[in-house]
């Protein structure tokens, strides 16, 4: 496969960032694809995904993955079931953020800080390998307890350093699934059985810090009913509402107590 060839390829060049090499420790980068499973485009970049999540290829960088399905795809004759209006308004909210960017499928989004096109892997761990390199804020997902269709977690957030741009962060916490599939029945991807992983079902803003206040408490998300709690991962991050750009982020899987 031509992907797994260039990732290949590249990680000699990648491990070779000014911050790699920390001895246990690796820095969180957020990569959110844009797709849809009325795109006939999405398939490669939604299997580009999974082997960012499975592999890791970049050293140094723990990649956390987000899959964000947007809706307007769904009038052309298939309604991608893990679609909602809210990723194609964030997705929107990102256009405005990158100079001369279009609103399209599937589009990447690596840190909030760089778009690229979602199917090209040389290009994504390139701009992975320069995020890795960002100063990011340490956060903390911690005691995660799913009980009766809702999920607490513990959220601990610093306050922004002097050093960061930034002057303040939005604190978000994302619940998704590990896997989904699909077989699509009708529209571009017609006849073909897609995969996915890290499907967003849900974004919420939790909390907010600033120079002067960081946040830590314990927060309650909805989860979707039925839900299997064992095929999900609830995703951390901070986001800088000026810029867009993310500032950490964390990933824990949720196990049923």
């Amino acid at each position: 496969m031509k992907t797994v060839i260039v990732v290949a390829a590249l990680l000699i060049l990648l491990s070779a960032g000014p911050n790699s090499v920390h001895a246990g420790t690796a820095s969180p980068v957020l990569v959110e694809l844009f797709t849809s499973e009325g795109c006939s485009s999405c398939p490669p970049a939604d299997a580009l995904l999974r082997q960012l999540d499975a592999t890791q290829p970049v050293p140094g960088a723990q990649l956390v993955v987000l899959s964000e399905h947007v809706d307007y795809w769904n009038h052309l004759g298939w309604k991608d079931p893990y679609s909602s209006r809210f990723f194609s308004d964030r997705q929107s909210a990102y256009a405005g953020h990158f100079i001369n960017s279009t609103v399209y499928t599937p589009q990447m989004v690596v840190d909030g800080g760089a778009e690229l096109v979602g199917s090209d892997s040389q290009r994504a761990l390139q701009v992975i390998a320069k995020a890795r390199d960002q100063a990011k804020v340490p956060v903390t997902l911690s005691h995660l307890q799913p009980a009766a269709g809702q999920l607490r977690a513990h959220v601990e957030v610093p306050a922004l350093p002097e050093s960061m741009k930034a002057r303040s962060g939005d604190v978000y916490l994302a619940v998704a699934l590990n896997h989904a599939e699909s077989q699509v029945l009708r529209g571009e991807n017609e006849g073909s059985r897609l995969q996915h992983v890290a499907v967003a079902q849900s974004m919420t803003k939790v909390g907010a810090v600033s120079r002067t206040k960081g946040f830590a408490q314990d927060v309650t998300v909805k989860l979707n009913s039925g839900e299997d709690v064992s095929n999900l991962r609830v995703i951390l991050f901070v986001q800088d509402p000026a810029s867009g750009r993310v500032l950490g982020a964390a990933l824990q899987p949720v196990t049923h107590h």
